[in-house]
């Protein structure tokens, strides 16, 4: 059967998270796999380089099916996006992949986006979409405290209680955090890369480098925090509607 892989793109916000959920809660695979359905009549299963949880969003979420027909990788992506209308899902490319390629499995790398907004008027346009604060935060010093977690470390302080990795150590790539003009605000953006991250990782550590950044916490309380490797150390967990996949990297790029 060919194997091929499917960039996606979709708003969280309606959704349950990725994962298929029980009958009647809504989920990105179940939208995806009843549009598959539509093509090929028959249960679907596919495989995601991640599984976002509710309110998460994506611009990079890449998932592998296997078809029973050699599709035309165009007219497969413009026949999933028509079968997938009106929901906030999108085929952004489709690639024919060998048989040993793995959405998950072969990953080298992930990447997350959080979007946080300053400002004290309600957020309209991307209600949803971002966390907003209403404070100024201090950029330089989150990112001294953002310094303490780069690297390989036990993430149990950051990890959640139902995280069903095997291990709480990772190694975390980069955080790169940046400010940018928002209407009537600012706009702070969190960059986050490492091969794989554990279940709410980036939503503990973009919530409690928010504590540093309001002068609520140290920037050396990060490192306090992640030594203790203890739930209880982490800050607050932050909202998911700012949170976006954007990318997954593999040794080579299927949609190149």
């Amino acid at each position: 059967m060919p194997r091929f892989a499917l960039k996606i793109d979709y708003d969280g916000g309606p959704f349950q998270g990725w994962q298929r959920q029980a009958a009647g809660q809504p989920s990105v695979q179940a939208a995806v796999e009843a549009a598959l359905a539509r093509l090929e009549p028959r249960a679907h299963t596919i495989a995601a380089a991640g599984r976002t949880d509710a309110g998460v969003h994506a611009t990079g979420q890449v998932a592998t099916v296997d078809l029973e027909r050699d599709w035309d990788t165009f007219r497969l992506g413009e026949a999933l996006n028509y079968h997938l209308r009106p929901q906030p899902v999108a085929i952004l490319g489709v690639s024919r992949v060998a048989d040993d390629f793995h959405a998950r499995f072969s990953a080298i790398q992930r990447r997350y986006l959080f979007r946080l907004v300053v400002r004290r008027a309600p957020v309209t346009h991307d209600r949803g979409r971002v966390w907003q604060v209403l404070n100024p935060l201090d950029l330089a010093a989150m990112r001294a405290g953002a310094a303490h977690l780069v690297g390989h470390h036990d993430f149990t302080t950051f990890r959640s209680s139902i995280c069903q990795a095997k291990s709480p150590v990772k190694s975390l790539d980069s955080i790169e955090i940046s400010e940018h003009p928002y209407a009537g605000g600012t706009e702070v953006r969190f960059a986050l890369r490492a091969r794989s991250f554990l279940h709410n990782q980036v939503r503990s550590i973009v919530g409690t480098l928010e504590r540093v950044g309001a002068g609520a916490w140290a920037p050396e309380r990060v490192a306090e925090a992640l030594e203790a490797r203890d739930r209880a150390a982490c800050g607050p967990v932050c909202p998911p509607q700012g949170l976006y996949l954007t990318g997954v990297g593999y040794p080579t790029d299927p949609f190149a």
